[in-house]
């Protein structure tokens, strides 16, 4: 996973260190539309034409225990990793080491936060990289230490799939990785908008957020995996009870890209979006729930969908992963080169979204909770859209408030 920078590529400036770099979600700016598939993870451009907006209503709103406050911190504490290869996924495991996946090189490696040393586990058999598929999100389950699983979410030749696969430390390095068992199968695939976020809920249910993959009617399709929150027992089955139809793994529907997901106190689930051309998101997850995508994208306030608790200018964004640390949620942002705060009481935000680090570190990636006031925070910019500096691409640590 570590890898040697090629002489060529030069370190990019970056400003000083600063603690908060406050900064306010934009409100209203309408970019030049995107045809079907045309803007990416962070397209520097989106260009063609726009889908009509038409429906939204608010989402019902319930009181948290406490609320957040409008103003927050976020400072860096220290430089876990650095020289990673595009790197995507991140999985705390619970002795305290971390997992994180190579997007291009179908590696998954372990790193020790003390020492920084990443050494690799071993490749997954049958990634292929291309666009913006390859090796993405990684998860570990709740019984991590009885059955030693690490599931992973990878573009194929012919979908995108969940696997999962026995990791056993006594091996040698390079072959910690049993053979990949596959877990669920069919996930549309494209060169953009493969989804690729993965994780366990509080309800120990395995969750998947899947992209459209550049076919927007496929969000709509009830029938289809892409553009879908997915929800299914760790062995990839319908959980029975709690899903929109009991014989379906399908939790929500009507998003177009969707790579961050999160829980609160209240176990409720977020979920991070990259927009088209006019707004990325933030959404409260509801079992059932249409998002709009592609018949409305962000606020819309129309009947049948569901609009975004927070939404952004695609430039301002672009959001990838997600994680709740402080009563806030905190979004990493690739094109954005930033990480958002949005403050919330209950299910509603508190105050605008404040902007950190802005710039500072470049593309930004995956941000996981570390269980108290801290985040770890994944760079990307090694992953064919960045402009790399000296040391990238970084693991990050940060203490929040």
């Amino acid at each position: 996973m570590p890898r040697s920078r090629p002489p060529s590529v030069r370190p990019r400036p970056r400003p000083p260190l600063r603690k908060a770099a406050a900064a306010l979600a934009g409100l209203a700016l309408l970019a030049a539309g995107c045809s079907n598939g045309g803007s990416g993870e962070g397209a520097p451009d989106r260009t063609g034409t726009t889908s009509s907006p038409s429906p939204s209503p608010g989402e019902s709103r319930s009181p948290g225990s406490s609320a957040a406050p409008a103003e927050g911190s976020a400072e860096i504490t220290g430089t876990v990793a650095k020289n990673l290869d595009s790197p995507w996924g991140l999985a705390p495991l619970p002795d305290g080491d971390l997992l994180v996946s190579s997007r291009d090189e179908g590696t998954i490696s372990l790193v020790d936060p003390e020492s920084g040393k990443a050494t690799e586990l071993g490749s997954v058999p049958g990634v292929e990289p291309g666009g913006e598929g390859g090796l993405l999100g990684i998860a570990v389950p709740p019984d991590f230490a009885e059955n030693r699983y690490i599931y992973a979410y990878f573009t194929s030749a012919s979908d995108n799939r969940v696997v999962r696969m026995l990791y056993d430390a006594d091996k040698e390095e390079g072959n910690r990785l049993g053979a990949p068992s596959t877990v669920l199968r069919g996930i549309p695939k494209g060169m953009v908008h493969n989804g690729g976020r993965i994780a366990f809920g509080p309800d120990r249910m395995l969750y998947v957020g899947t992209g459209d993959s550049g076919d927007r009617s496929l969000a709509q399709d009830r029938e289809s995996l892409g553009g879908k929150i997915l929800r299914m027992t760790p062995e990839g089955e319908p959980p029975g009870r709690g899903n929109p139809e009991a014989d379906s793994v399908v939790y929500s529907w009507g998003h177009r890209n969707v790579q961050g997901l999160a829980w609160d106190a209240e176990k409720r689930l977020w979920a991070s979006e990259f927009g088209q051309n006019t707004w990325d998101e933030l959404n409260l997850i509801r079992p059932g729930g249409n998002y709009g995508w592609p018949e409305v994208e962000g606020e819309a306030g129309e009947e049948g969908f569901i609009d975004p608790v927070a939404q952004w200018k695609p430039a301002e964004a672009s959001p990838s992963g997600i994680a709740v640390a402080k009563g806030s949620v905190w979004m990493a942002s690739l094109r954005g080169e930033r990480l958002w705060r949005v403050p919330l009481d209950g299910a509603k935000k508190v105050a605008q979204p404040q902007a950190f680090l802005e710039g500072e570190y470049g593309r930004l990636r995956t941000v996981v909770s570390d269980g108290g006031d801290g985040l770890w925070l994944v760079t990307s910019e090694t992953d064919s859209r960045g402009t790399p500096a000296e040391d990238d691409d970084r693991i990050l640590k940060l203490e929040v408030s």
